[in-house]
């Protein structure tokens, strides 16, 4: 049985021959004759479609934060026996001495006061950033206006140190009191302060992955290999971490390397960078390269990806308006590089 195709027709939208309906509505009582309407999906109506959290808060009680807390305040408690003791035999034997340990003393624990303090505000700069984040994925989701306001001044706070975003800052703060819709104006935020921020980033995940790639190709013990990537890696995702306004800290840092490691376990970054290694040292370059060389750029790029990762961990604002970095283009200056140092 074949169907004769309908010729075109007009028709008015109030005819009552003329039925608008949605596409999941049931068709089984339309009458002959009856023109039925499907309205396509408004794409400005639809929901914005953003990245999942890459730090997500974790719920319940933390036995293991109790666990360091309070062996950290038993060792604490012991240290300071042990020097009281110690000061106690000082006067005991001179006067002279006990006096200069317990000025020791006093020195030691000025600086142990000062080194908390400093960690504690390097984390709560670090939490500030992560809920900095977190707010601008919920802005970006509800298009919220009053909450981009209060996003864009704490990240006008944020970068108010920072002498690169000068300029920036100013055509921000000039548009806080325009109308425009929450999403915008989180995007517009995004291409005034992380644009110049995002080139820099790239540049140093670009010099970190070269300079490990030269080292571990020349390098004679695989023992250096493995401690020069390692120092590497925390040099990049510290200068990562100052670049967008934190200042971690000895704690600081540790927390950064977990979150960047795990960001990349979530994402699956490090198989996806595998295969892309792979194929490209398949693409003829294997045979070009010696086998440290092919080693040096393998370690290059693991590198360079783990720099991508601590740049999603690192950045205050998700990535909608510009263009997130991608290991490709981190890959081929690596091996333009290594191109022109054969050439020469």
């Amino acid at each position: 049985m074949t169907t004769t195709p309908r010729r075109p027709a007009t028709f008015r939208l109030d005819d009552p021959h003329v039925v608008v309906m949605d596409a999941d509505d049931e068709a089984g009582r339309l009458t002959r004759g009856t023109v039925r309407i499907t309205p396509e999906a408004d794409a400005m109506a639809m929901p914005v479609v953003i990245d999942a959290p890459q730090i997500a808060a974790r719920k319940g009680f933390r036995w293991g934060t109790l666990f360091w807390c309070a062996l950290g305040g038993l060792v604490l408690m012991g240290l300071g026996l042990s020097v009281t003791h110690l000061v106690e035999d000082l006067y005991a034997r001179n006067e002279g001495l006990g006096y200069s340990g317990l000025t020791l003393a006093a020195l030691a624990a000025i600086a142990l006061v000062v080194i908390i303090a400093r960690e504690a505000l390097a984390l709560v700069r670090l939490a500030t950033i992560e809920s900095l984040h977190l707010r601008a994925l919920d802005v970006l989701a509800s298009d919220d206006r009053a909450g981009s306001r209060v996003v864009v001044h704490d990240l006008l706070k944020l970068a108010h140190r920072n002498p690169q975003l000068a300029r920036a800052r100013s055509a921000l703060q000039s548009h806080t009191d325009d109308i425009i819709d929450g999403a915008d104006m989180i995007k517009l935020a995004e291409r005034e302060l992380m644009g110049p921020l995002d080139i820099e980033a790239r540049r140093l995940v670009s010099v970190a992955a070269q300079r490990v790639s030269v080292v571990t190709a020349i390098s004679p013990r695989a023992l250096v290999d493995v401690l020069f990537v390692a120092a590497a890696a925390v040099r990049l995702v510290r200068q990562l971490a100052l670049l967008y306004g934190g200042r971690p800290g000895a704690l600081g840092m540790i927390r950064l390397m977990r979150h960047a490691i795990g960001h990349l376990a979530i994402t699956g970054g490090m198989a996806a960078s595998d295969s892309m290694i792979q194929q490209m040292l398949g693409h003829g370059i294997a045979a070009k390269l010696s086998q440290r060389l092919g080693e040096g750029i393998l370690n290059g790029l693991l590198t360079a990806r783990l720099g991508l990762a601590a740049i999603d961990v690192t950045r205050p604002l998700p990535f909608t308006a510009l263009p997130r970095p991608v290991l490709s283009d981190l890959a081929k200056d690596l091996l333009r590089k290594r191109d022109g140092e054969e050439a020469v």
